[in-house]
């Protein structure tokens, strides 16, 4: 293996997260370690690096792999912050009481880390790393539990709860059933809620089929399914933080999809706050509905000759 490859190799060895086994990462420890392509590991040694001067300056000499300069916060955000975080890397150990932006800024290997990493390649690598993980723990575990502590839960109204991947799209899923389907759709039933890492966390397959939505082809449908057998009524929800609201051609796109579909259907844009809102005010398609979850009471139809039907 290239000593990139080895490096990479380490720290996932080391137990750091898929983010932090990339390429850019594997030369930050080249740097850090002081390693160039035919030194060996053993031969890895401490001595402190700015971001530019240092680590930047290192990769480009020894490995002729070059990065803009405005790639320096890339190095120091989503590299070094959890090289530190992880045990591998100490931040400004020459002048621990530097200023947090100071010009004079610096990063080490740290001294547990540069033991253990002395041996890669050897007999007593898989001991030394143990080591060091019973000492420093896994940064990837940390960082799973973190996650799980910080998930979105939702609960549904049979009082089942399922836990959404963190972050503010998933919040608006969450309001979108716990909030609006409680004022709007009383008495509804939730076909259909994806989440950011499993698109099918909550699907009621059978229900779907009897109303004539083709299941198979669920990637299409948007992100809260909601139902109203009295009313037949079909509510088809875009939690809007990123992507686009119900757009003309969003609902074109739907109404091919569910032409099997007899149920009345209503096109919703939910929003998580009235500044999100106006920055898609000119995609949203006459004849559907805007929800905005800072203002759950109210709802925003766009046209006047009717309210909350469907089209």
């Amino acid at each position: 293996m290239s000593k990139i490859q080895e490096a990479q190799a380490i720290l996932k060895e080391l137990g750091l997260p898929d983010a932090q086994q990339n390429e850019i990462s594997g030369y930050t420890l080249l740097a850090l370690c002081n390693i160039k392509e035919k030194d060996k590991w053993s031969k890895a040694f401490k001595q402190s690096h700015g971001v530019t001067k240092g680590i930047m300056t290192f990769i480009s000499e020894n490995y002729e792999k070059e990065y803009a300069p405005n790639t320096r916060e890339t190095f120091r955000r989503q590299v070094l912050h959890q090289f530190v975080q992880a045990g591998i890397a100490d931040y400004n150990p020459d002048i621990p009481d530097l200023p947090v932006n100071s010009p004079r800024a610096h990063y080490a290997v740290s001294e547990i880390a540069l033991e253990t990493i002395k041996a890669y390649r050897t007999r007593g690598w898989k001991t030394a790393v143990t080591n060091f993980k019973s000492q420093i723990g896994v940064l990837k575990e940390k960082y799973s539990k973190e996650r799980e502590m910080s998930r979105v839960p939702l609960k549904l109204a049979n009082g089942k709860v399922l836990m959404l991947s963190p972050g503010k799209h998933n919040e608006v899923q969450a309001a979108i059933v716990e909030e609006f389907a409680s004022r709007f759709a009383q008495g509804s039933i939730l076909l259909y809620v994806g989440d950011t890492e499993n698109k099918d966390l909550h699907i009621e397959k059978e229900k779907l089929e009897s109303i004539g939505i083709p299941i198979t082809e669920h990637s299409k449908l948007p992100d809260v399914v909601i139902y109203d057998e009295n009313k037949n009524w079909l509510y088809l929800i875009e939690a809007v933080t990123s992507h686009g609201p119900m757009s003309p051609k969003r609902i074109v796109e739907l109404e091919d999809f569910l032409k099997d579909c007899k149920a009345g259907k209503i096109y919703v844009s939910a929003f998580p706050d009235f500044s999100e809102f106006k920055k898609h005010t000119n995609d949203i398609a006459w004849d559907t509905e805007v929800w905005i979850m800072d203002f759950p009471e109210h709802m925003i139809h766009f046209n006047g000759d009717r309210f909350l039907g469907p089209r």
